[in-house]
């Protein structure tokens, strides 16, 4: 067996409890889930899942935000009151 060595990252604490949580539930610690990410990390040589961009970052939408931001600080920003929006998940 190959000798196992530490690595070390920083993670906000409330994601790492939750994570902890998770993998508990599914009967494995966070070093268990972290070492079959690299394992096949490794032997597929590719992220396993996907990962996207959210787009409420995207360019368009910073620079409509920041177009925003500018109208309220110049006095220009109208406000209105409107119902709330349900989103699904």
């Amino acid at each position: 067996m190959a000798q196992a060595v530490n690595v070390n990252f920083r993670m906000d604490a409330d994601l790492k409890k939750s994570m902890e949580q998770a993998c508990s539930e599914l009967g494995m610690s966070m070093t268990t889930a972290f070492t079959i990410f690299a394992k096949k990390v490794s032997r597929e040589k590719r992220i396993p899942f996907d990962v996207s961009v959210d787009p409420f970052y995207s360019e368009q939408n910073i620079h409509y935000l920041e177009k925003i931001a500018r109208d309220i600080a110049q006095g220009k920003g109208h406000f209105a009151e409107h119902e709330l929006l349900e989103v699904d998940d």
